[in-house]
Parts: C-alpha cells; structure tokens; sequence
C-alpha cells in the first residue's frame, strides 16, 4: 500500500541508522535514510496527484490498536487532500534537508545518530497528519515533539543545546497539557475520538454548556480553546513562543526540518484538520484571530534587530505562523494551508541558505561579523535572494509574483475582508509585512553587501558550498519561484472547492473566499507598499548610510534592548515560574526531603545505633559473665513484681 509505504519508509531509516549504524558506518547511513526519504517524497507527490488533483478520498485500517471500554481506536490512514499536502510538503522538505546534511554534518562523528534522529521526527510528523483519530495523532504529536528535542539537543556537551531542548521539551508540554484535555473532553462528551464519528456528532452540542467552577461555559468554545493551546505550544505562538528561537543550539538542518515545513506548522493542520469543531465555536476562532495577529506582530519587531542569522529567520518562522492562524481564525482555512505550503518552500531555503553562509564562514552566525559575501559564495547568494522576494511577498497585483506574494497577501486580504475590531488583524499583519521586508532585506544587506566585517582568514577561505548542499537551495528555489503561480487556483482559486473537498469545513455563514476578493481595490497594494517601504528603509540604514543602526540604537535606547531582550519575555517567566519552581523544589529537597524525613530517618537510626553499640559490649564470651547478667534479670524482676503487689495473693 503507497500510503503505508509513505508512513514507514523514514521508520525504517531510523531504525537502521539507529541500530546499526556504528556497524555499517557512516556513509551507508547517511546514503540508506536519505535514499528511503526521496522514495517517499517521490511517492508522496503521485500520492497528491491521485488524491488532490484526482479528488480521492480514503481511509486505510492498518490494525487495531487500542481497546478499552469506549474507547476502540485503530492505526488508521485517514487520506485526503489535507493529508496530501502535508505528505508533499513534510517528505520532500525532509527529504531536502536529508540530502544537504550529507555536506553540512560531514565533519560531525555522529552522523549515523543524527540521520536516525531525522527520519525519527519524519515518521513522527507522517504519523501525526496521516491519523484518523485524535489517540493517533496525539502519538505523533508527543513524536515529533520527543524527536525535536533530540535533535536541538544533538550537540549535548554544549550545555546550552542541553538548556534549549529542554526548554523546547518544557514549553511544549505546557501547551500538550491543553491539547490532552482538549481531547479527553471531546471523548468525554461525544464517545469517541475517531475524526469521522466526531465530526458527525459536533453539531449536537452547539449552543449547550457546563457549569465549571460556578461559570457557565460553552462546550464546544471550551474544547477547541483547550485545543488551540496545544497548537500554540507547538506552533510557537504568543506567550509560548519562547523555546522556539533558543532551538537554534541544534544544527542549521534541524532548524530548517523543525521550523520549516513539519514540527511549527503541526498546530495550523490541526486547527484545519478539527475545522468541523472550530467552526462551530465562533468566539474561539476570535481568540485564535487574536493569538496570530499578535504573534505576526512581536516577532517581525524582534527580528528587527537581532544578528544572528539563524535567530532571524526563526523569529520570521514565528511571524509568518502567526499570518497562518489568522486565516484559520477568520474560517479561510484553505488559505492557511496554502501559506504552509508556500512557506516550506522559501523558509527551508533560507534556512539551508544560512547554513551554507555558515558552512562558508567557518560556523560564523553573527551577521555583524560578516559582510561582502555575495562575490565569494553567488550561488548561495542567488538562492538567499530568491527566498527573500518570496518572504516579503514581491509581485504585481492581478499579475504575478513570487510564493509568498500569493499566499500572504491572500490572508492580508481575508483579514481585511474580515472586519475585526478596528481591523486590528489587517494592520498588524500590514505593519508585520513592513517589518518582514526590513529584516530580510538588512540580513541580505548585512550578510552580502558592503565591505567584510570578518577577519581576512575566514574571509579569504570563504568558499561555496558542496553540491549536496546546493543541489536542495536549487529545488527549493524553484519551488519559492512557482508554487504560488502554479497552486493557488487549487487552493484558493476557482477551482478551490472542487480541490478541498470534505478535507476542510466551512458553515453556512462562512463566505470569506467570496468576501475577500470582494475588498477595496487598495487592500491588495497596502502589502505591495509595506513591502517597498521595508525594503526602502533597510537600503538607507544598510547601504546608503550604515551609520544610521548604531545611531538609531542609541537614540532609542529602551526600546532597543526592549526589542534586543525579546520583550523581556524569557526574563519575565524566569522570574515568574523558574525562581518559584526552584524555590519550591530546595524547600522540599533540604527542608522536606532532608530536614524532615532524612533527618527522622537518620536520628532513629543513629540512635538505635548507640544504644546496639552499647549492647554489643556486653558480649564478652565469658560464661560467668552471663550467668551473672542472668543472676541480675532475675532479681530485677523479682524486685518489679513485688513493688506491684504481683505476689500477695501467693504469700497471703
């Protein structure tokens, strides 16, 4: 079975690599997963044109799993369009970065460790957008979540790639806790977690509620909120975003893997996936509204200003998920996955971008440290480039243009079409497409042009990077080129509901593909603008006077260090949860742990200890001795009985 195939091909790599690969070495581990990945992205992509395009739908009963009471649950292939996608996008992203790890870990000692901990987190993923049941896709869930912290985790003697995966391990779980309630809600109110059973029984509790803690609650706005916040832990959104650029420890591929095309984008399909629910709680789709509009906002203003290419990039991930919920908050569901798609494409390419900068520095990450590049690596130059027009939306309206012009401006103008409060959905998003342009625009500023800020060695050694490296940047460029021209009359044009199917859900009253290209004639320029007026800025402060930055910073010192510190966030929990927690865990370690219990244990202990001391002394060995110690027993308790009156009644 292909859809079988798909799933268990990156498991197999895993368990070769991770079993044996110290027996087979390293260039068969790296050559035997990477080779099962292309197999599956190839199959995956015939898997899209007989199921997307072919408009098939299917659902493949592996085995049964698990039983228990209500609860009856197989390991089921749910197939359809969504699931489609997400095989295209999750295989052949994967696939890429399987490939380019060939060069870029070819120094590392723990390839084959590493190769397996990739196709781990690529089974994880398949696992989790191919389920048919919550169960299931919760085991992908917690699968790519163990699998990220493996790999962010890789280098383990560096303590902060220990410190960054476990804080990604933390976060995560406080937004799983959600996720998990969510779903033991649903089985607590409608029997059963299977998606199809669920989908049919929703509409029954619309309008009905509980009582929780004296409050009235609605039932349907409850769970899917408790749902959404597993997709804001695992999606990075505000208020759990703060593992996300700390996963930078892990090595550039990992980044590209995780915050590219799979782990980060696991919340929108599943928000998606669960469109039935979501889109019978109004207000909850509010709140998710309100969550991506906030995140798209922060994290463009903290990536105004960091230097490490990575981070940026990351804080750009951060961002453009945050574009992605807003459309699945305002019902454009398809819109949402169509940016996810988009997105793979030029976010992995500049991602594997940045690492061929790094591989070409010498492992230089700070872009204050570089400079000039773009005659000694072009190619690497050229791919970067591509991946930046594609971010920040380049194109003419009603025209053509690149990935992102398509998709993003789409959710700017559903936004708009939306009419949230003040329309604050559709300026913050306009306000975080300026300050994407300015951030791309100064890390291709800072990396390429001007003159080199490094020291001559690593400059005059800066070469481009293998051809197994290479060889990703150009397919993913091609793909940051066309995906949008070619795709988005399948995914939001005409032929979108012939193309979705009964993959995404949609209510009666959700009209918002017909009311979004139905927007004032300057909606769709409003992007086009902000994007020129990013770009505008980024050349004055970067080429045309590069001493403005320094002078910007002092000026405007606060809010520098505000934006630098990342709003203080981590500082903030630091303070609020950490020093607590450890304060809680040494008062019941020394206090409880030590004071109370081992000092209990220990006094009585060491008591009975002196006085077995003192006894053992009367064991001498001499027979005398002891008929003496025995001669003194007997009078003691003669004298005992006769002080208690034990004997009148025998001397009467």
């Amino acid at each position: 079975m292909i859809y079988a195939t798909i799933v268990l091909l990156p498991l197999a790599g895993a368990l070769i690599a991770g079993l044996f690969g110290r027996i087979i070495g390293d260039r068969p581990s790296e050559v035997i997963t990477t080779a099962l990945l292309i197999i599956a992205a190839a199959l995956s992509w015939v898997t899209f044109v007989q199921v997307a395009l072919g408009h098939e739908t299917h659902t493949v009963t592996l085995f049964r799993w698990i039983t228990s009471g209500e609860l009856d649950t197989s390991w089921a292939l749910k197939i359809d369009t969504l699931t489609a996608v997400m095989l295209v996008v999750v295989t052949t992203v994967s696939s890429l970065v399987h490939l380019y790890s060939i060069g870029y870990m070819h120094e590392d000692d723990s390839r084959p460790r590493f190769f397996a901990y990739l196709s781990l987190f690529t089974f994880a993923m398949l696992t989790l957008v191919t389920s048919n049941n919550l169960v299931q896709m919760f085991f992908g869930w917690e699968g790519v979540g163990l699998a990220s912290y493996l790999l962010i985790g890789f280098w383990y003697k560096k303590p902060s790639a220990n410190a960054a995966a476990i804080k990604a391990f933390v976060v995560n779980r406080v937004g799983d806790f959600g996720f998990a309630l969510g779903i033991f809600g649903l089985f607590f109110v409608f029997n059963t977690v299977n998606l199809d059973a669920l989908f049919a029984a929703v509409p029954t509790a619309v309008g009905k509620t509980f009582v929780f803690a004296g409050y009235e609650l609605d039932i349907l706005t409850t769970l899917s909120l408790l749902l959404f916040m597993g997709a804001m832990g695992k999606s990075a959104q505000f208020l759990l975003h703060t593992w996300l650029p700390d996963a930078m420890e892990g090595p550039t591929p990992v980044s590209a893997l995780i915050h590219a095309a799979t782990m980060v984008t696991a919340g929108v399909f599943m928000v998606a996936r669960l469109s039935p629910i979501f889109e019978l709680a109004p207000e909850a789709l509010k709140f998710v509204t309100l969550i991506g509009a906030i995140t798209a906002f922060f994290a463009a203003t903290v990536g105004l200003v960091q230097n490490d290419i990575k981070r940026v990039v990351a804080y750009s991930t951060c961002s453009q998920l945050g574009y992605m919920f807003v459309a699945c908050g305002i019902g454009a569901y398809g819109v949402a996955i169509f940016h996810l798609f988009t997105h793979a494409f030029f976010k992995a390419l500049l991602f594997l971008g940045s690492g061929s900068v790094i591989h070409a520095m010498h492992h230089e990450q700070d872009m204050r440290m570089m400079g000039g590049l773009r005659k000694k690596i072009p190619w690497t130059f050229a791919a970067m480039l591509i991946g930046t027009l594609a971010i920040t939306g380049v194109g003419i309206p009603h025209l053509t243009g690149f990935a992102g012009f398509y998709s993003k401006d789409a959710i700017i103008e559903g936004a708009y079409a939306a009419q949230t409060p003040n329309n604050y959905a559709f300026w913050l998003l306009v306000v975080g497409a300026l300050m994407t342009s300015f951030y791309s625009w100064r890390l291709i500023f800072m990396t390429f042009y001007g003159k080199t800020r490094a020291d001559h060695h690593t400059y005059d050694h800066a070469h481009e990077s293998p051809w197994t490296m290479m060889l990703p940047l150009a397919v993913l460029s091609a793909g940051a080129i066309f995906a949008g021209v070619v795709f988005s009359g399948y995914f939001i044009g005409h032929h979108e509901n012939e193309f979705w199917g009964a993959a995404l859900f949609r209510s009666e009253t959700n009209h918002i593909l017909h009311e979004m290209h139905d927007v004032p004639g300057w909606v769709p320029y409003s992007s086009l603008i902000a994007m020129l007026v990013g770009f505008g800025i980024a050349w004055v402060y970067y080429i045309g006077a590069p001493w403005l930055p320094a002078a910007t910073a002092r000026a405007f010192k606060p809010l520098y260090l505000f934006l630098l510190n990342k709003w203080y966030f981590d500082e903030l929990y630091n303070l609020i949860f950490v020093r607590p927690a450890f304060a809680i865990g040494r008062l019941l370690w020394k206090g409880g742990d030590g004071a109370i219990i081992d000092g209990a244990i220990d006094g009585t202990a060491a008591g009975v200890g002196r006085v077995t001391e003192r006894v053992v002394r009367l064991q001498t060995g001499y027979l005398y001795h002891y008929a003496f110690a025995m001669l003194l027993g007997v009078a003691a308790l003669m004298t005992w009985l006769t002080y208690n009156g034990l004997f009148a009644g025998v001397f009467k």
